[in-house]
This record gives C-alpha cells, sequence and structure tokens, in this order.
C-alpha cells in the first residue's frame, strides 16, 4: 500500500515537471495520460518513442519503470529503475520502488556474500553522481596547489597553511578514491538486467552445455564476457555461467 501511494505521488510531481522534456513534453504528457488511465501498454510505448528520440532522464525513466511494474514486466521495471537511478542516485523513490520491484523477482540469489569492503565503498559512492563527485575532487585539488604555493612558494609559514595542506590533500585523496570507484561501478563494469522468463545459465556458451541455473526477470548481473550469442555473465551471489544475449538487456 505504501509503494502505491509513493507512484501515486512521484507520477503527479513527474507531471508537474514534465517541461524539462523540451520537444518531447507532449509526447510525455500524453505518456503520463495513458499511465493514469492504466493504459500500461500505451505508456510503455509512448515513453520508449521518446528514448528512441534521444531524450532521456531520471523522471522518463522512473515513469518507464512504473508502466513496467504495472504491466508485470519485472525485468524492463527493474532495468528502467536502474537507468533512473543512474541518473539521479539521490532520489529515494527511486530507491524505495526499485527495491520493491526486486522483491518480486521469482529466483533470489542466496549463498556467496559480496566482498564487504566492495559493499562498503559502493554503499558510499551510491548516492551521488559521478558528475558531483568529480568536481568536489577537482576542487579539492585546487585547494591543494593553493595551500602548497602559499606554503612552499610564498614561504608562509602558519599552523593555518600546514593544516591546510594537510587536510586538502587527506580529502582530496578520499574523493578520488571514491570518484574512482563511482567510475569503475558505474561505467567501467558492464552490468545488465535479466528480463526473459525461463532464463537458462549455462556452463558454456552453447546451448549443448550443461544447465547451471535458472535465472529469472529482475536479477541484475555483471557481464563479464561474451563468446557468439551469449554473455558470461556474474551474479550477485559470485555463481557465474553464460546466457543468451537477448536475454539479458544490458543497463
Amino acid at each position: 500500500m505504501r509503494i502505491r501511494t509513493s507512484l501515486a505521488v512521484v507520477f503527479l510531481t513527474l507531471v508537474l515537471c514534465s517541461c524539462g522534456f523540451a520537444t518531447s513534453s507532449e509526447q510525455f504528457e500524453k505518456g503520463n495520460a495513458f499511465y493514469e488511465a492504466k493504459a500500461y501498454d500505451s505508456a510503455v510505448v509512448v515513453y520508449e518513442s521518446i528514448l528512441e528520440s534521444g531524450v532521456e532522464s531520471a523522471a522518463l525513466y522512473f515513469n518507464l519503470g512504473n508502466a513496467c511494474f504495472r504491466q508485470g514486466d519485472i525485468g524492463h521495471a527493474v532495468l528502467y529503475y536502474l537507468k533512473a537511478r543512474r541518473l539521479d542516485p539521490t532520489d529515494q523513490d527511486i530507491a524505495d520502488n526499485l527495491e520493491f520491484a526486486q522483491r518480486f523477482t521469482s529466483v533470489h540469489m542466496e549463498g556467496v556474500k559480496l566482498n564487504p569492503i566492495e559493499s562498503f565503498f559502493d554503499s558510499l559512492v551510491n548516492p551521488y553522481r559521478l558528475e558531483v563527485l568529480a568536481w568536489v575532487t577537482t576542487a579539492f585539488l585546487a585547494l591543494f596547489f593553493i595551500f602548497l604555493t602559499l606554503r612552499f612558494g610564498l614561504r608562509f609559514q602558519g599552523l593555518a597553511i600546514r593544516a591546510g595542506v594537510i587536510v586538502s590533500l587527506s580529502v582530496l585523496l578520499v574523493m578520488a578514491l571514491m570518484t574512482t570507484v563511482k567510475y569503475n561501478t558505474e561505467y567501467l563494469t558492464e552490468r545488465g538486467v535479466v528480463i526473459a522468463e525461463d532464463s537458462i545459465v549455462r556452463t558454456g556458451p552453447s546451448n549443448n552445455s550443461e544447465k547451471e541455473l535458472a535465472a529469472a526477470p529482475g536479477l541484475v548481473v555483471e557481464i563479464l564476457s561474451e563468446s557468439g550469442d551469449f554473455y558470461n555473465v556474474l551474479f550477485e551471489n559470485k555463481r557465474r555461467g553464460w546466457i543468451k544475449k537477448d536475454l539479458v538487456a544490458v543497463i
């Protein structure tokens, strides 16, 4: 019930913010009208046509995820919520709806836990956009060079200057690490979402290979490599195998 209320409230907010889509605003409003009328199939078609025109935003992906969820398409709902979160990691409604949708995945990966250090760093950087981390890192780099210039170039010997060098360097190193982790997680590491029912994961890149496990729509995987029509994927519990490309949508 809480999620349904959240969906309705956020939907109204998105309608009010539709002017942000410029020339696609009318189409966005048309999609929202279909959504309000519970014509979710039509809403999906309209939202996807906006994406095909080259326009994207967190709000558009969020609404598209909502419409897919209402259709019972858990795989694409998770996919679009993840795309929305990448563009706006600070939006709690996106995070809540993503978590809610993933509860409906019929298969849950249990077993080996994620690396705790990796999980810790991910939790630190998840709430921030890469652009924000990069700008803050750049600002502290500039500040560090200013303090270095004052300290060694202009020979200022005050305690505040020496403390400024140490503090700015320390923060710079932390921000640089967070920026690197964020970039690696969201841009260097290719991820996908299982979108098809009866998604068989095999031990090799062939339909003749043995079955490793049965995946389900909504499961998130890391794409390690590819061979022919197959991806070599790693699941969140560290199990891996080969799955046909048309069963997975790249985030």
